[in-house]
């Protein structure tokens, strides 16, 4: 099975970040054949950033990503999105990827299921 979680919130702020993938990391656990992409996209771009420091007790969603990407699926990000925040490939963890629209449409077009968060 191919699935696609398109995320869009700032990576602290909300908790729609943090759900996307605790259930990323749920669905690759749960199934280790299905092909998972997450495709961060607007203010979510920001959730790659290597160095994020959180206080003790809080989630951190570099590790989670680091966690998602250390497999073998894919994490993309919005290119356009990264320019318009000064966000450069230096600053993003290992594993994750600049994409574009031409890339998230293919994944979805690809995708059994669709997940916006």
């Amino acid at each position: 099975m191919k699935i696609l979680l398109i995320l869009n919130d700032p990576p602290y702020g909300t908790e729609r970040c943090y759900n996307g993938l605790r259930l990323a990391n749920a669905l690759v656990k749960k199934d280790p054949a299905a092909e998972v992409t997450v495709f961060l996209m607007a203010d979510a771009v920001s959730c790659s950033r290597k160095g994020q420091k959180t206080p003790d007790g809080y989630y951190n969603l570099e590790r989670m990503l680091k966690r998602f990407a250390s497999g073998a699926h894919k994490l993309l990000l919005c290119g356009t999105c990264m320019d318009a925040r000064g966000l450069t490939e230096v600053e993003l963890i290992d594993g994750a990827r600049r994409s574009s629209m031409d890339d998230l449409t293919e994944a979805t077009l690809c995708a059994d299921k669709v997940l916006i968060f």
